[in-house]
């Protein structure tokens, strides 16, 4: 099984202790997904984070239809915290988020380096890397793409 690894850094206005609640929040995860994705948690509410949170989505993929359950494996308020798949389309998704303090702004405001890094690898040998080169690299890319665009214009003064 080949692991894949993206990895991706913005810097947000505020400090990692009021950048945090916002990814919190699992419901907010529908808002910084791409539409196209239809992207729903079907978890009730309220979904209390910590350790061993399972979360369920639905979603669909190239007109595929997919549901993915997620367990938080590690949960550090205002620092970090690892979400990894139980079931859904990838045979390893480790995706973990870390919140550190950046320098401040001009003016002085408090900022946030944020940083995702998600190990991943797909099913099906061969098949499943061929999928890789073609589509779910390039689609993974315009996901985080549109997220970290996303979430710069919601935590931006005025969001």
């Amino acid at each position: 099984m080949t692991v894949h690894v993206l990895t991706r850094e913005q810097t947000l206005p505020g400090s990692p202790d009021t950048v945090f609640p916002f990814f919190a929040a699992a419901r907010n995860l529908e808002a910084i997904t791409p539409p196209w994705l239809g992207f729903q948690v079907t978890t009730p509410e309220p979904i209390a984070m910590a350790p061993g949170t399972l979360i369920d989505y639905r979603l669909r993929l190239h007109g595929l239809p997919l549901r993915w359950r997620t367990r938080i494996a590690a949960w550090e308020p205002g620092e970090r915290f690892v979400d990894e798949q139980l079931s859904g389309p990838y045979a390893l998704w480790h995706h973990t988020h870390e919140f550190t303090p950046a320098p401040a702004a001009p003016g002085g405001e408090p900022r946030t380096a944020m940083r995702d890094t998600v190990r991943y690898a797909l099913p099906l040998g061969p098949l499943g890397e061929l999928a890789h080169r073609i589509l779910v690299r390039r689609d993974l890319d315009r996901i985080f793409d549109f997220r970290a665009a996303t979430v710069a214009r919601l935590l931006s003064p005025g969001g």
